[in-house]
């Protein structure tokens, strides 16, 4: 070994130690006569000293040709440091070097290897290997490696089998784009990397491995954001012999169980919300729940009163900002500007001040009397000191539009603390949705999730209406995880794929084979997936997945380190029967 200790680990009983440290020079400070040198590995930081009174001359001369960076290994004798240093866990105690080897010199990193660093998103993609021996990157990754541990600890002792799938699979037509892979051995064919282990955990569940997880990479080529990759990890889970509540109660047990152990919070029971209830509620289905500002509905109050806007408006809505009825004009104009923005698109906001005297003041006077304002205020719980804030038009794009200007608020206000956590099930999910431009229904989550029972006669009379077995976990505004109840009987499966038009053939050459399966004594089962990036990520208190993940691609997909995706010579080109256009 070329250390009997790391830099984090000395500590004021060490003292006349004789030791042997090996790490990164974070930094030097030559005074002349003594020379101090901080010292870092992944544990932490050691300080080292070299007095000219009292350390060999070598190692003087050596320590003078340091830089930032340098591979070095120190020999010397653990002391107490005079001035100590409470910032650090070693600020006790320091080395008092007697000899110095430069493993290796390094050339000046392009950017400060520190918490706060100078580097952009850019500079430190590409030297990533550079940006993850700063403390705050570590940290994220210890974070992900307890996470799994931890998912580990937890599925192993509920009787999970862990079983890997294949990476390379068939292409199909539902969900995102796939990544294809073409097939040297058979030309013009091609594989697919997964969105998910979909098919094979269904058909491990028919194999009678009733309970299987897999921490799982899988792969979509669509669109990305600072909470999405084009290859990402999922925690994949699959249960046989269970209903939803089942599920339920299992997989909140998991997230407790990580809440506990990683960070140390109690996790309360989880509630429960449908679907229905968080778009009329919060027009969103993953509603932040750390704060209020419910929306609460004034359509009835607020027509009939020549106010074109709201009489001829599908829907008007209000939400209640507690205590802020001293919003100036300029403040509200500002968010009103805020809102008409084309990513949002609202035409205008209506406000009602709540002031301290109980009067009430609203940006539509003209039209409305104190009354008028008093049983707008009445309902949506209003109290003295506060601002009632609507917006009106088509119902969906309104409660959307509302929607983003309470979480605009609630961040406003400091009420989205990172730090703190509550998490949802959001359950009764549509079964389908409608695309317009395709003229066809699609799977809101995936063919293989069951309509809820009650529901499965509509299959043949209100498709729109139909319910599926499904639920969402969300956390603090996010989806975290989910999931559904399977569909296990051929019969419904077929229809399944009735409904989203696929023919029978399509169907055949695409699912034949989980059909067939299902003609062998499948199981009633269920399951869910979480997306382990995005559960870091809560956990760190980030708004990024990227900063949890060893090696990140930008938002184009690129990994700028090794400069991927790139071209492939001419003849792999010919090898696969791939012809390049032009």
């Amino acid at each position: 070994m070329l250390r009997t200790h790391t830099c984090g680990e000395l500590r004021i009983s060490d003292v006349n130690k004789t030791v042997i440290l090996s790490g990164w020079v974070q930094v030097v400070r030559d005074k002349g006569g003594i020379i101090y040198i901080d010292l870092r590995d992944r544990y932490g930081i050691t300080q080292l000293i070299l007095n000219e009174n009292a350390t060999d001359l070598n190692a003087i001369a050596t320590a003078r040709t340091l830089s930032r960076e340098f591979v070095i290994q120190v020999k010397g004798e653990v002391i107490e440091r005079i001035a100590k240093n409470d910032k650090i866990e070693t600020g006790e105690v320091e080395i008092k070097v007697t000899s110095l080897e430069v493993l290796n010199p390094a050339k000046l990193p392009p950017f400060l290897i520190q918490d706060e660093t100078d580097g952009g998103d850019d500079i430190r993609m590409k030297y990533r290997y550079l940006d993850l021996r700063r403390n705050v990157v570590r940290q994220n990754l210890q974070l992900r490696h307890k996470m799994a541990q931890q998912t580990r600890i937890f599925m192993d002792a509920q009787d999970f089998i862990e079983v890997e799938t294949p990476v390379l699979i068939k292409s199909t037509p539902e969900g995102a784009r796939d990544f294809v892979v073409p097939s040297r051995m058979n030309p013009g064919e091609f594989y697919a990397l997964p969105q998910s282990p979909q098919t094979f955990k269904q058909l491990l569940m028919v194999g009678g491995f009733d309970r299987y997880y897999q921490i799982v990479k899988c792969f979509r080529d669509e669109d990305l954001r600072a909470d999405r990759q084009p290859e990402f990890t999922q925690i994949d889970c699959e249960m046989s012999f269970v209903e939803q509540e089942d599920i339920l109660n299992m997989f909140e047990g998991l997230i407790r169980h990580l809440f506990k152990t990683v960070k140390n919070v109690d996790m309360p029971e989880v509630p429960r919300m449908t679907y229905a209830d968080a778009m009329r509620l919060y027009g969103n289905d993953k509603p932040d729940i750390r704060f209020g500002m419910e929306f609460v509905e004034l359509t009835d109050l607020a027509k009939g009163k020549d106010f074109l806007v709201f009489d001829s408006a599908e829907l008007v809505i209000a939400i209640n900002v507690k205590g802020c009825a001293e919003y100036t004009r300029k403040q509200i104009d500002e968010l009103t500007e805020w809102l008409k923005r084309p990513q949002i698109g609202a035409k205008g906001l209506i406000y009602v001040r709540y002031n301290a005297d109980g009067t009430l003041k609203s940006s539509v006077d003209k039209f409305y009397s104190e009354e008028d304002l008093k049983a707008w205020a009445e309902r949506c719980g209003a109290e003295k000191g506060d601002l009632i804030l609507l917006v009106s038009g088509e119902a969906n794009k309104a409660r959307k539009q509302m929607s983003e200007l309470r979480l605009e608020m609630g961040t406003r206000l400091g009420l989205r603390n990172p730090q703190e956590f509550k998490a949802l099930w959001v359950l009764d999910f549509p079964l389908l949705e409608y695309g317009e431009e395709e003229d066809r229904w699609f799977a809101m989550h995936h063919p293989f999730t069951s309509p809820k029972p009650e529901d499965i006669p509509l299959l043949e009379t209100n498709l729109g209406a139909v319910r599926a077995n499904a639920y969402d976990m969300v956390i603090n505004g996010t989806e975290v995880g989910g999931g559904s109840v399977r569909i296990f009987q051929r019969p419904l499966q077929q229809r399944m794929f009735e409904v989203l038009g696929f023919t029978e053939e399509e169907a055949k050459k695409q699912f034949g084979f989980l059909m067939d399966a299902f003609e062998f004594g499948a199981p009633p089962h269920a399951g869910i997936a979480f997306g382990f990036d995005r559960l870091c990520s809560i956990f760190g208190g980030a708004d990024s997945i990227r900063d949890f993940i060893a090696f990140p691609k930008n938002n184009s997909g690129r990994d700028m380190m090794i400069d991927s995706p790139s071209t492939i010579d001419a003849k792999q080109m010919d090898e696969l029967k791939i012809k390049t256009t032009v």
